[in-house]
């Protein structure tokens, strides 16, 4: 064969096959076309629920925009009112103490809970399993049984007390005690998930750092403080941030004990939205209430991505 044959053997080779802008364009068609359903999922179930709560918020949206369909526009008035009403100083305390509080309360009880675990000993497995029994029963469940043993007059929790002479403390119906008994409930209630995760960041830690520490004499709280807390400190991070934004919204435990009562103790941005929107059916301030709940919820998720990010790129 001739050179010339040759490279006309080869000009015809190239003009059959396939150009790679062709190629590479089947290949993004069909990346999208598996992306597509969760996409649409996300755009129907999280998107358009989130966009017309924010629309929601800035018309006057009541009982009566059901009948007739028109919900006049109001601008920043629902905002205005939300923020200049009396009731939001103190539902905004009260969901920062809530939040802190409980934050607080799980984190270190299930640290320690974690770092108890994390140690061999018989009957250790079944022992966490009956740790996660408040993560996996029904929170309407878990109120109505913290609602009977906190009552004043029939409570477990009062009788007890009594038995060391201690007068009934008046759980639920008490403004300066109620805020304390729903973080405590609520703390129980969060207990497993702190485990959960921070057992098994203790897990990941090598056996060989804590041997080596040990030939140099770093047991105990040493080992604890240069060993467990940085190697677990990405772990901390998620289990912080991820509390902090499932407390922000926390509901169904507080309509469970209080009702957002006495005298409005426990009324927080959740129970407020939840009020505005489902008992005085002001949807458009019960939308306000919320967007500015999920304004606060984007800054901590903000911070965990960054802090995550900045913690991959160490």
């Amino acid at each position: 064969m001739t050179q010339l044959d040759e490279a006309r053997t080869t000009k015809v080779a190239r003009a059959s096959a396939p150009p790679r802008a062709r190629r590479f364009t089947a290949e993004r068609v069909t990346q999208w076309m598996f992306l597509a359903p969760a996409i649409l999922y996300v755009v129907a179930f999280f998107g358009y629920p989130v966009v017309k709560n924010l629309i929601m918020s800035f018309q006057d949206y009541s009982t009566r925009t059901f009948f007739t369909g028109e919900a006049p526009w109001v601008g920043f008035e629902n905002y205005a009112e939300v923020l200049g009403s009396n009731l939001f100083g103190t539902t905004l305390l009260n969901t920062v103490l809530f939040t802190v509080g409980s934050i607080i309360g799980q984190f270190v009880i299930g640290l320690l809970f974690a770092l108890f675990f994390n140690n061999k000993f018989p009957l250790s497995n079944i022992m966490r399993s009956l740790l996660l029994l408040p993560w996996l029963l029904p929170v309407i469940a878990s109120t109505s049984v913290w609602k009977w043993i906190l009552d004043q007059d029939s409570g477990v929790l009062n009788q007890l007390l009594g038995t060391f002479g201690i007068a009934p403390v008046p759980w639920l119906t008490s403004p300066d005690v109620a805020l304390v008994a729903v973080v405590l409930v609520n703390i129980w209630l969060g207990i497993p998930f702190n485990v959960s995760l921070l057992y098994s960041g203790l897990q990941n830690i090598p056996e060989d750092l804590y041997e080596a520490a040990a030939l140099d004499g770093a047991t105990g709280w040493k080992a604890f403080w240069h060993i467990t807390w940085p190697s677990l400190r990405p772990v901390v991070t998620v289990v912080l941030v991820l509390g902090v934004i499932y407390t922000l919204k926390v509901l169904d435990i507080i309509l469970g004990l209080t009702g957002g009562g006495p005298a409005n103790a426990t009324q927080t941005l959740a129970t407020d939205s939840y009020f505005r929107s489902f008992r005085e059916f002001t949807f458009g301030t019960g939308a306000a209430v919320s967007n500015i709940l999920i304004l606060f919820s984007l800054v901590f998720a903000m911070f965990y991505l960054r802090a995550n990010r900045k913690q991959v790129d160490e």
